[in-house]
């Protein structure tokens, strides 16, 4: 049986600024749940929509252009091939290829480790980014949405089944930074034919799985999904994600672990802050929560700590985020001694 951890252990987003991949993997290595990185800096194939988009009928990707398109034409002459592999699970993983490390971090032995996760860009942003022939998002074109929806959840599935080999207790993020542009008028696309086909997308994910997002969107929306897991930047969105007790209680009581991403990664923001402050920052998160019925003690038992987000343009290039991840780690030690978590 999976139990995924809480007791703010530490994990983070896998996007990394490293070009160095043992170094990169050194410090995913440091946290309490280490995931394999992903390293748009150190080569296109690792950009994390190219990584999705292995395989995926009526690609067309540029590296030397750093561009990735869609054509609707590709897309009926490759379909056909792309059902022929469709139970091949290793078509539907990522190939050494597409990613520097991830076979590496395969090779590893992390069975001791509380637990371990992967990852894969989801298919409201996947859909949303790609764009096709006519610089329209293939999430929009009624035939490609639900093919794309089965597509990303048996990649999901093929790597979960993979890490789950090493470690019982994996678990695998849903990158999806576009939801927080559902909600806009310039989507095209409805929170409730969302809410539809993310309800039939993760009726096809194998548990436990959960959300990652850096931005704003419905909490809601989000938190009434059915998952495991739901990793957010609490650093930016604090007093709009606290109005949402109720929900975050429901979430909580349902099994849910929230990841609180709370320490900046941007040069500038991170220099503002120590340990200390965003302790406090946290904390009165959390005292503003039990004020509105969310019990804390359960709180807590189900929360994670992680960077707030991604960076990858400081001007000191991973060291930022190398501080981020160590004050993350200095975090968790303080607040479980606090919390007496051992």
């Amino acid at each position: 049986m999976t139990t995924l951890p809480g007791n703010l252990l530490t994990t983070a987003m896998a996007v990394m600024p490293h070009t160095d991949v043992s170094r990169a993997l050194e410090m995913a290595l440091s946290l309490d749940v280490p995931f394999w990185p992903q390293l748009p800096n150190y080569s296109y194939y690792e950009d994390m929509y190219v990584q999705a988009a292995e395989h995926f009928p009526g690609i067309i990707l540029n590296v030397g252009e750093r561009t990735l398109r869609f054509s609707m034409d590709r897309f009926a002459e490759e379909l056909e091939e792309t059902l022929a592999r469709f139970d091949d699970p290793d078509y539907f993983d990522i190939s050494e290829t597409y990613s520097a490390v991830y076979h590496q971090f395969l090779a590893l032995d992390l069975a001791d480790r509380p637990a371990i996760r992967g990852q894969l860009e989801g298919p409201i942003s996947f859909g949303f980014n790609i764009l096709d022939q006519d610089e329209r998002p293939i999430l929009f074109d009624d035939t490609v949405r639900p093919f794309m929806l089965e597509f990303m959840a048996k990649r999901l599935n093929v790597q979960l089944s993979r890490l789950k080999r090493m470690n019982p207790n994996a678990f695998m993020f849903v990158d999806e930074p576009g939801l927080q542009f559902l909600f806009s008028a310039l989507a095209g696309y409805g929170d409730l034919k969302a809410k539809g086909d993310l309800d039939l997308f993760f009726s096809q994910v194998n548990r436990p799985r959960g959300i990652h997002l850096c931005g704003n969107p419905d909490w809601d929306f989000l938190l009434n999904l059915d998952l495991d897991v739901l990793s957010m930047d609490i650093y930016t969105n604090a007093e709009i994600f606290s109005s949402y007790a109720v929900s975050i209680q429901r979430f909580l009581d349902k099994g849910g672990i929230i990841v609180w991403g709370i320490v900046p990664t941007g040069f500038e923001t991170f220099a503002q802050e120590d340990p200390s402050s965003l302790i406090g920052r946290l904390e009165a998160v959390w005292d503003l929560l039990s004020k509105r019925g969310v019990d804390k003690d359960l709180l807590i038992a189900r929360s994670m700590l992680s960077p707030a987000t991604c960076c990858l343009v400081n001007p000191d290039k991973e060291k930022t985020v190398e501080r981020a991840f160590a004050s993350v780690n200095r975090m968790s030690r303080e607040l479980r001694e606090t919390y007496r978590l051992g």
